[in-house]
């Protein structure tokens, strides 16, 4: 059996440690989809098209890696698409807590489908998408967190010199 794997999350915007997560995955799995969800209690900052993009331009280099939007539960979407893995980042200790919750509530919709926990390059495990917005709206550089694109698309939508 292949195993085929979901990575659902908001991406917004894609990090370095969401990459270095694919890339990991990249390897692991013979097909891997980035799930690109809509979680009704967050405000994304870019449109679900521009950070599918986004990760599509960051990822091109990746065959088996293909880009997706899903609205409802990563696990009926990875069911539809015939995924049998849902892989979850893990950056810290506190991380634990509410994956292992998602994974076991995922566990009673489809058992059928198994979490697999990956953890980032220790240069990652701290980066969060809502720390990097915080920085820039500041107006600080995030060069190092995120890829230059991604960083220019984000002063664009939060820098201080975007604002009137």
């Amino acid at each position: 059996m292949k195993n085929h794997a979901i990575y659902p999350g908001s991406f917004d915007p894609v990090t370095y440690g969401h990459l270095d997560l694919v890339r990991r995955a990249a390897a692991l799995f013979d097909r891997l989809v980035i799930a690109v969800g809509h979680n009704p209690s967050k405000h994304p900052l870019f449109t679900a098209e521009e950070r599918v993009a986004m990760i599509r331009a960051e990822t091109s280099d990746l065959p088996n890696v293909e880009v997706d939007v899903f609205q409802g539960l990563a696990v009926d979407f990875a069911r539809a698409r015939g995924l049998n893995v849902v892989l979850r980042g893990l950056r810290t200790v506190s991380d634990f807590e509410s994956e292992y919750a998602m994974a076991l509530t995922n566990r009673s919709f489809a058992p059928e489908i198994e979490s697999v926990f990956v953890m980032p390059g220790e240069r990652w495990s701290y980066t969060s998408s809502r720390l990097i917005k915080e920085i820039v709206t500041v107006g600080g550089s995030v060069d190092n967190f995120v890829p230059p694109r991604v960083a220019k698309a984000l002063r664009e939508r939060l820098g201080p010199e975007s604002r009137p």
